[in-house]
């Protein structure tokens, strides 16, 4: 529910474009658009891709920006099982999964409420996961520059599950490791604090 607060009002020339060109694939697909249940499911999909996109318009680093603090904290801040839905650009269809992630801080802090946000913003774009891993690994470091960043995903896609090879119980893990998370020690260390979503 609040994350629709950071959504802007939809574009009604694009919601009418979007909505005629739904209702096109509609009809090529077969269905009647004039039935009951689909005659306002143009304007719905329009509104609804709009919306999963949304990222495309939004700068996470100002995102982070907004809420950083000078701060002597020197350990590894961890916010980790944030929920994450995706559209894979190659077929248009879900991914969903979480992420884990921690910085290692280097004289600022950032609200963790902004972490999620960072996600969100990248997740919604059309994505591949290895990217949405980078983007949000990088973004981290680059604004914070923080002494290291660490960024796990773990995803279910639908573009495997309802098609193609349809392997219904497959997950894929990618991770992300800058500065201190580079070293084994400190990454194990992560990877130990997690380990009971990895498992």
């Amino acid at each position: 529910m609040g994350s629709y607060r950071y959504f802007e009002e939809y574009n009604q020339p694009v919601t009418d474009s979007l909505t005629d060109n739904y209702s096109s694939i509609l009809k090529t697909i077969g269905e009647d658009t004039e039935r009951e249940g689909i005659v306002k499911t143009p304007e719905r999909a329009a509104k609804a891709i709009q919306f999963l996109t949304s990222g495309n318009c939004q700068d996470p680093a100002e995102i982070l920006r907004s809420a950083m603090f000078k701060e002597s904290y020197h350990d590894m801040v961890i916010v980790k099982d944030i929920e994450l839905y995706s559209l894979c650009e190659h077929h248009i269809l879900p991914f969903f999964g979480k992420a884990h992630i921690a910085y290692i801080p280097n004289g600022h802090i950032v609200g963790l409420s902004k972490i999620p946000r960072v996600v969100d913003v990248f997740a919604r774009r059309l994505q591949v996961q290895e990217r949405l891993t980078h983007d949000i690994l990088e973004c981290i470091n680059d604004t914070l520059k923080p002494r290291g960043v660490a960024v796990v995903i773990e995803a279910s896609h639908m573009c495997m599950m309802m098609r193609g090879v349809q392997k219904q119980n497959s997950v894929t893990t990618t991770s992300g490791f800058r500065g201190e998370f580079e070293a084994l020690q400190t990454r194990n260390e992560f990877l130990k604090l997690i380990s009971n979503d990895l498992s």
